[in-house]
């Protein structure tokens, strides 16, 4: 989601934007799962991915406004870098290649570093929304059950939100700005696709909840990947 909002609005905002959708749909998923969560693993790696949601969030706020810019012609085209892409575009690539590496698809972590994937997670989440691969990672020896699992990780991930946005609605990057943001001159509102995105999340996890038990997605997960890793490598040229 990040990548495709990327084209729509400036890259702070598209971390926003996602944020915001990533939240609503976490919260319609909390109702459809929350009669399983585990408390104990919620706690002990909850508490500390708030607070380094929190902070990753500030680093966020920070990175946009800082004003070094990078230019330079390729193809008589005047390209521009920044530091936010740059970063975000290294981290897109950094996440969707430890997805995709068979190194790291086993491994895995004692449920005493709980607290550690929790600071990992929360500080990435806020940063640059990737919390996904950390939590999945620190998670799997938790010894849950496979409802307890997704119960949990979506609770978890439900908190991270919560600690990001409360950073990007306080901070330097404002929430009103999403909604009504002059790009390329032109004065678009915001709102509607991020209702459309809300609306095919909740859609997807309808769907999802259904297919969880029958079906695998690692062809879609390659592809994803491939897809995320070539979008990092456009931020941080400069053409997007």
């Amino acid at each position: 989601m990040l990548p495709v909002f990327s084209l729509f609005m400036p890259l702070h905002l598209a971390v926003v934007a996602t944020a915001i959708v990533h939240f609503a749909n976490n919260v319609f998923k909390f109702a459809l799962v929350c009669k399983s969560i585990h408390f104990p693993v919620l706690l002990r790696f909850g508490i500390p991915a708030l607070l380094s949601a929190i902070f990753g969030g500030y680093i966020l706020t920070t990175i946009s406004t800082m004003n070094g810019t990078f230019e330079y012609t390729f193809l008589d085209h005047t390209l521009q870098m920044s530091w936010l892409k740059i970063i975000i575009g290294i981290l897109m690539i950094f996440f969707a290649w430890f997805d995709l590496s068979p190194r790291f698809s086993n491994l895995t972590f004692h449920k005493k570093y709980l607290p550690f994937g929790g600071i990992l997670s929360g500080f990435f989440g806020g940063l640059s929304g990737h919390q996904g691969a950390f939590r999945a990672v620190f998670l799997s020896k938790s010894e849950m059950t496979k409802d307890q699992f997704i119960a949990t990780s979506n609770s978890l991930s439900l908190v991270v939100d919560i600690g990001r946005l409360i950073v990007y609605s306080a901070g330097i990057v404002f929430l009103g700005e999403l909604f009504q943001t002059d790009l390329k001159g032109v004065e678009i509102d915001l709102r509607n696709i991020i209702i459309f995105a809300i609306v095919c999340a909740f859609l997807g996890t309808i769907i999802g909840k259904q297919l969880v038990r029958k079906v695998t997605f690692k062809n879609v997960q390659k592809v994803v990947g491939v897809l995320l890793i070539f979008m990092g490598l456009l931020l941080i040229l400069g053409i997007l």
